[in-house]
């Protein structure tokens, strides 16, 4: 396969930093890498295989040529730019949630519905961070035995809010140790020795708009249209790493021990599961790391025949970063990036 010549659509963001070290350790055959992002960081530099790129300012024009780009900015920046960019005959994968429920656009997971690229008319999307992990472990069990209902609980990193809320985080934990009691911007509720179940927009029906996509996108995803999944989305004042609360029902029953050694045999998991011992997935180890990590795996004692567990991931990397490469390396590379 030809090198190829790919562009990072918002380097200087969180996940467009997160892009960096994963495409620094990917099996794409990258030929030339070129950095986007907006006119006020046009010029600066940023580490990459040795080397030092210039970031250059975002335009239709300026990504004319690449055979790749990875988009991670804003979803209204995302619709001006994806569809000339694409037109130009360029691939756009894109991380916001401008086309996840586009029938005509791809949605995918690699490790769950990675057929799906193939349909691709230029554009390719990645799900929401807290979808991404949570189909990662519902596709195993679903696989063996077909889901009924799912109800997921999220306890959503600062970092998932962008880089002002992390900041944000940062400093008011600084100020309210020193006596302060900081207002919070960047955010809607104060998050420091605080969380709230507030995450995005709230719909008419009492949901927010973030539960509202884990359902439709795990729907699209799975291809489930009927699945029955309820979802209450929390802000908690951790850096990264999403952590997730699961209670699934099966089509017959399951037990802990059969999940247990379907998700220890699932591409893209480690079980960590050794409660006596204090082992549980933990967002402190996520962070940094690629695997969708799962644990207090058991029985539901609401629910004969289904289960409970508890999943984390790193929300930048596979809620974003590293699902976007793994799609690309499914298109351009014979070896995926390895899990680590």
């Amino acid at each position: 396969m030809t090198d190829l010549k790919i562009g990072i659509v918002g380097a200087t963001g969180m996940v467009g930093r997160e892009y960096l070290g994963i495409l620094e350790l990917s099996r794409l055959p990258i030929g030339e890498l070129r950095l986007f992002a907006s006119a006020r960081s046009r010029g600066m530099r940023m580490p990459f295989r040795g080397d030092e790129l210039a970031v250059e300012e975002l335009t239709v024009d300026a990504c004319r040529g690449l055979d790749l780009a990875l988009f991670s900015i804003s979803t209204e920046l995302t619709r001006e730019y994806a569809l000339p960019v694409a037109a130009n005959g360029t691939l756009v994968i894109d991380d916001s949630s401008a086309f996840r429920l586009d029938p005509d656009v791809p949605l995918v997971v690699p490790e769950v519905n990675p057929e799906a690229v193939q349909r691709h008319h230029g554009i390719i999307a990645g799900p929401n961070c807290s979808t991404a992990q949570m189909v990662v472990v519902l596709a195993p069990l679903h696989r063996a035995n077909p889901l009924r209902r799912v109800v997921v609980d999220t306890y959503q990193a600062a970092s998932g809010a962008g880089k002002g809320a992390l900041d944000e985080l940062i400093d008011h934990t600084r100020q309210t140790l020193a006596g302060g009691t900081p207002a919070p911007n960047a955010l809607p509720h104060p998050l420091v020795f605080n969380l709230f179940p507030a995450i995005d927009a709230f719909r008419d029906d009492g949901y927010s708009r973030e539960e509202w996509k884990m359902q439709m996108e795990t729907r699209k995803i799975m291809g489930l249209p009927d699945l029955r999944l309820s979802a209450t989305c929390v802000r908690v004042p951790v850096a990264v790493g999403h952590s997730e609360a699961l209670h699934v029902e099966f089509e017959h029953p399951m037990s802990p021990s059969k999940a247990r050694g379907l998700l220890e045999a699932a591409p893209g998991i480690t079980v960590v599961d050794d409660p006596a011992h204090g082992q549980y997935p933990q967002p402190i180890d996520a962070a940094g790391r690629d695997p969708v990590y799962v644990g207090r795996i058991r029985a539901d004692s609401s629910l004969e025949g289904g289960i409970a567990l508890w999943v984390v991931a790193d929300n930048l990397r596979k809620g974003a970063a590293l699902n976007a490469v793994q799609i690309a390396e499914l298109l351009f590379a014979e070896a995926p990036v390895p899990v680590r």
